[in-house]
C-alpha cells in the first residue's frame, strides 16, 4: 500500500468513481497493494470488475473474493496480454517494480504502433514528479520522440485524469524504428 495513507484513499476513490462513471475495471485480480483498494473501491459502489491472474498466485489464495469475473491464465506474459486486449485505456497508480514493468511495456507498445490506447498516471502525492522528469529528460536526450513521450496523461485526480484521456489522440508519427540515423539527412 505505500508508507502515505493517501496512496491507498485515491485507489479506493478511483475505483468508485470508475464504477459510478460505469466503466469496468480490468486488473490483476488480488486483493492486495492499491489494485486491491480500487477493486474494493469498484465493487463497494456495484462496478464491475475483472481480474486476471496467474494460476501461480491463484495458487497462493491472493486473489480478490469479490471480482465480478476471474481470468485464470498461465503466466505474467499471459496476463498482461490478456488485460490488454480486455481494457480501453490503462491507469497506474503509485507502485513499484510491477507497476512500471506494465506501465513501460504499454507506452512500448504505443511506440511501436501495437496500440492506439490512452495511458494515465494518478500522480498520488507527486509520487510520479520525477518519472515524468525522465520521460522528459529521454526526449530531450534523443532516444524518445517527443511525440511519444507525451502520450502519458497525468493527473492527481480521477475524474480530471480519466477527462484528459478521453482526448488522447495517438501520435502521428513512424514508429520508433523508421526513425533515420544520426546524421542522416
Amino acid at each position: 500500500m505505500g508508507d502515505d495513507a493517501r496512496y491507498r484513499e485515491s485507489a479506493f476513490a478511483m475505483g468508485v468513481f470508475l464504477a459510478r462513471s460505469g466503466i469496468r475495471l480490468v486488473y490483476g485480480g488480488a486483493h492486495v497493494g492499491l489494485m486491491g483498494a480500487v477493486a474494493d473501491g469498484a465493487l463497494s459502489a456495484g462496478g464491475r470488475v475483472v481480474g486476471v491472474i496467474p494460476r501461480t498466485l491463484l495458487e497462493r489464495e491472493i486473489q480478490h473474493p469479490g471480482v465480478t469475473d476471474l481470468r485464470v491464465v498461465e503466466s505474467m506474459h499471459e496476463r498482461k496480454q490478456c488485460m490488454m486486449d480486455l481494457s480501453d485505456a490503462f491507469v497506474a497508480l503509485p507502485g513499484g517494480f510491477g507497476t512500471m514493468d506494465e506501465l513501460f511495456e504499454t507506452l512500448t507498445w504505443i511506440q511501436l504502433g501495437l496500440h492506439t490506447k490512452p495511458v494515465g498516471l494518478l500522480n498520488v502525492a507527486g509520487f510520479y514528479d520525477r518519472l515524468i522528469g525522465f520521460v522528459e529528460q529521454m526526449a530531450r536526450s534523443g532516444f524518445v520522440r517527443p511525440e511519444h513521450a507525451g502520450v502519458l496523461r497525468v493527473d492527481s485526480d480521477p475524474a480530471r485524469l480519466l477527462e484528459r484521456m478521453e482526448q488522447f489522440q495517438p501520435p502521428a508519427v513512424g514508429k520508433w524504428l523508421e526513425r533515420p540515423t544520426l546524421g542522416a539527412e
